[in-house]
């Protein structure tokens, strides 16, 4: 198997294919085209690429969709690409487990080094050694297989709910601001909306929050976030 990425390119624009197909091309970059999103998921299943770019929409099958249904099996990395711009279409694409997302028109140079980013991330062979299991009153999160338990009960989070969650049990006590958790995890200077942050805690909380136990993610107003485990 070739150690070259593949990339997926997942658009109905043509110019989209190909202006990120000349720079994928400068970084040696395998890639593969599909218009639609029949075909995405046809070419996911088939080829297994290492990262795919999605556009939020296509025809037959949406982005959204596609992304869902990918994450059903995978947690391939994905970069989403939307031309409306809308914070809601951001959030909603970034929730269903989507790694990123970019706005059109964008420059192929940015999606590029974002493709970058999001890859050497995923492929880090240090990422997750270290404290890999996390284990509290009543909740175990797991970054390598990105599962969480809640009374020995695995709870549905996207992969980057997990590596949040993942991130602040890893500092308990210690208070996060949404620049320090979108730079750890997004792994780059982040473009967006540091209310991405607030809308991926509050998913979270309503997936782990137990009257049962004593941890907490809690809100330091004005801060950020912090970890609390208990005693």
């Amino acid at each position: 198997m070739s150690n070259i990425p593949l990339i997926l390119i997942s658009d109905d624009d043509p110019v989209v294919h190909e202006a990120l197909s000349i720079y994928l091309d400068e970084e040696n970059y395998q890639h593969v085209s599909v218009y639609d999103g029949e075909a995405a998921l046809a070419v996911f299943k088939e080829k297994q690429p290492d990262l795919i770019i999605l556009d939020l929409m296509m025809p037959k099958i949406s982005g959204m969709d596609v992304c869902k249904e990918i994450r059903k099996s995978s947690n391939v990395p994905i970069i989403m690409l939307t031309a409306k711009g809308e914070e809601i279409d951001r959030i909603l694409g970034l929730e269903l487990g989507a790694d990123d997302y970019i706005v059109k028109p964008f420059s192929p140079r940015e999606v590029v080094a974002r493709v970058k980013a999001v890859l050497r991330r995923a492929n880090d062979p240090e990422a997750g050694k270290s404290s890999s299991i996390l284990r509290f009153d009543g909740l175990e999160i797991n970054i390598d297989n990105y599962e969480v338990l809640v009374d020995g009960v695995p709870v549905a989070c996207t992969p980057k709910e997990v590596e949040i969650l993942h991130l602040l049990a890893s500092n308990p006590g210690q208070v996060m601001d949404r620049e320090q958790i979108l730079s750890k995890i997004w792994g780059y200077d982040y473009f967006g909306d540091t209310r991405t942050v607030d809308t991926h805690i509050k998913r979270i909380r309503q997936k782990i929050d137990s009257d049962n136990h004593k941890y907490a993610l809690l809100t330091v107003y004005g801060v950020g976030y912090k970890f609390e485990p208990g005693q």
